[in-house]
């Protein structure tokens, strides 16, 4: 049985392709294989994860009575459900609601607009944050 030979690189503009050249030619030609070539797209910033956790923290000082008990993990959970959609999940006969998509995999574009539809609920709410 042949070993997985799963691989994933990125190739920045203006480098040589040496490596994926290499890669290519050392694989097999017993099996058969799917090449997928796809653009990168930049993941968000550490700066941008910080300004969303800093927001959380501004919307738990502003939002008063209302948000008492509330953590950010509870709004980070929200907030995603709120802009991507969820589903429910069943374990064990406990249903919980699970938001379609995460924040650790988005673009810094998809990112800035989740934190925009962040803005855009609260001022909804009558809650304006910095």
């Amino acid at each position: 049985m042949a070993k997985p030979i799963k691989q994933s690189f990125d190739i920045l503009k203006g480098a040589p392709l040496t490596r994926a050249v290499a890669v290519l030619s050392a694989l097999s030609k017993e099996d058969d294989l799917t090449i997928t070539i796809d653009r990168k797209k930049p993941k968000r910033s550490p700066s941008q994860n910080d300004k969303l956790w800093a927001i959380y923290d501004e919307i738990l000082k502003v939002g008063g009575e209302a948000m008492a008990g509330w953590t950010k993990d509870d709004l980070h959970e929200f907030f995603l459900q709120n802009h991507f959609g969820s589903e429910v999940k069943t374990l064990f006969g406990v249903k919980k609601r699970r938001p379609l998509r995460r924040s650790s995999k988005l673009s810094k574009i998809e990112f800035a607009d989740f934190i925009e539809s962040i803005y855009r609920f609260m001022a909804e709410q009558g809650v304006y944050i910095a």
